[in-house]
């Protein structure tokens, strides 16, 4: 008897997703089942689902890129984990078989999905996608792991590898920025500045360690940063708004000789921004980042130590939960910025 699971699906670009029972497919080697206990929301698909990255050869398709839940089914050849285990669903890849996409039919043909999709409540993943959760997260948390904690806290620790006492400046106060200051605060940067525009998540970035916070839409970033680091700029931006504005202030914003600007919001497709070319030959440098250069199986361990000794405090990132009905509101509070991290609870 064929198994089915309710999907979150995307049948036109810029239209609202669709609810439709899906048909799972058998297994393929190296492919596992996952029960999705809770799934992440996040820029990324928000600009998926309203059609800012350009046109979608794959419609319609599966969403959703991290996420949390029970294994209950392996495929041939899987190793690195069991049914039962507890596991993190992410799009960065670990070790173990990489398998193509999967495709489940629909009321009205196949679905397509990429190697993960998670707005679903139960999805076929495969075994390079998947991390098995350490005991102390809970798997509510945990879904945290798959995306926002690995880019965000991954550029501080992997891509920056931050010292004590170094300045950072972090542009756009979503689950990546967020994720970001809590490793910055947890490895003694100082000062660690916020910058939004929007007051709530000002405010939320103070309890979470932020030294000083600069409202971008009623002062000019780059100004207030450079006097709060005596004319200098910061050591190390980074810039989750996804904007080409914050994307130019927060390279603006580091000090010459050797600041650097990491990339990490998600623009819309065919946006670009403008660079001083004078700043290049000062030595303020910019790049960007694929994941917060995290590596699943041996970073999420490390980010669930953290956790369990208070220096990451997951649950503070998590500022609203949505049934996967309301996946739409949950895309809307996202745009409008009433969100920080977002979850679907399946």
């Amino acid at each position: 008897m064929s198994q089915t699971t309710e999907a979150a699906i995307l049948v036109e670009l810029a239209s609202p997703l669709e609810l439709m029972q899906l048909t799972l497919p058998p297994l393929k080697p190296g492919q596992v089942m996952v029960d999705v206990a809770y799934s992440g929301v996040c820029q990324s698909q928000l600009n998926e689902v309203r059609g800012r990255k350009g046109p979608d050869r794959f419609l319609p398709h599966t969403l959703g890129h991290e996420g949390s839940g029970t294994i209950v089914e392996v495929g041939e050849g899987v190793t690195k984990v069991a049914v039962g285990d507890k596991v993190v669903l992410s799009w960065l890849k670990g070790s173990g078989a990489d398998v193509p996409g999967t495709v489940y039919q629909g009321p009205a043909g196949p679905v397509n999905s990429g190697a993960i999709s998670t707005f679903m409540r139960r999805t076929v993943t495969c075994e390079n996608r998947v991390t098995p959760l350490p005991a102390n997260v809970p798997l509510r948390e945990a879904a945290l792991l798959g995306c926002a904690i690995p880019t965000g806290a991954g550029i501080v620790m992997n891509t920056l590898k931050l010292q004590a006492g170094q300045s950072v400046a972090v542009f756009g106060l979503g689950g990546v920025g967020l994720s970001a200051l809590l490793a910055a605060n947890a490895l003694g940067a100082n000062p660690v500045i916020a910058v939004d525009v929007v007051p709530e998540k000002l405010e939320r970035a103070k309890t979470l360690g932020a030294t000083h916070v600069i409202d971008a839409h009623t002062q000019d970033p780059v100004t207030e940063l450079r006097a709060l680091t005596q004319g200098k700029g910061v050591d190390y931006a980074i810039e989750a708004a996804g904007h080409p504005k914050a994307m130019e202030d927060a390279f603006e914003s580091v000090r010459m000789g050797g600041g650097l600007c990491v990339i990490a919001g998600n623009a819309p497709h065919g946006v670009t921004v403008k660079l001083n070319p004078f700043s290049l030959i000062a030595g303020r440098r910019i790049q960007g980042s694929w994941g917060g250069d995290s590596k699943p199986d041996q970073d999420i361990p490390r980010y669930a130590e953290m956790y369990g000794e208070g220096r990451l405090p997951l649950s503070a990132l998590i500022t609203a939960e949505y049934a996967l009905s309301q996946i739409n509101q949950a895309f809307d509070d996202l745009e409008a910025g009433r969100v920080a991290r977002a979850l679907v609870k399946l």
